[in-house]
């Protein structure tokens, strides 16, 4: 799903820094200061929850939006606030994901 994810995001004219695979990961793209407008969060990743990236992008102020494939009912209660992509997605529903996500 992640190299899906990857080729819509191209598809929309978005320049792509991952994807990261495991926490340990993405937290290594945060560490090396890697320019992000915009995450697109899976909520589970291998497993674990990905809510300690999501609290470092929400400390930096960098926007994000949870992929979930049991919507806002699989996003804890702390993150209601933020855009969901219920999955299976489609390029337009990201596309207005990324919209209400940088707003």
């Amino acid at each position: 799903m992640a190299l899906q994810l990857e080729d819509m995001l191209h598809d929309l004219g978005c320049h792509v820094v991952g994807p990261a695979m495991r926490l340990r990961a993405a937290g290594e793209l945060l560490d090396a200061g890697v320019g992000i407008d915009c995450a697109v969060l899976d909520v589970n990743v291998c497993g674990e929850m990905v809510y300690p990236i999501a609290e470092r992008l929400s400390l930096l102020g960098i926007p994000f939006v949870f992929a979930t494939g049991y919507g806002r009912d699989g996003v804890d209660v702390r993150w209601t606030n933020v855009p969901i992509l219920q999955k299976p997605y489609t390029c337009e529903e990201i596309g207005a994901s990324l919209v209400l996500c940088l707003q």
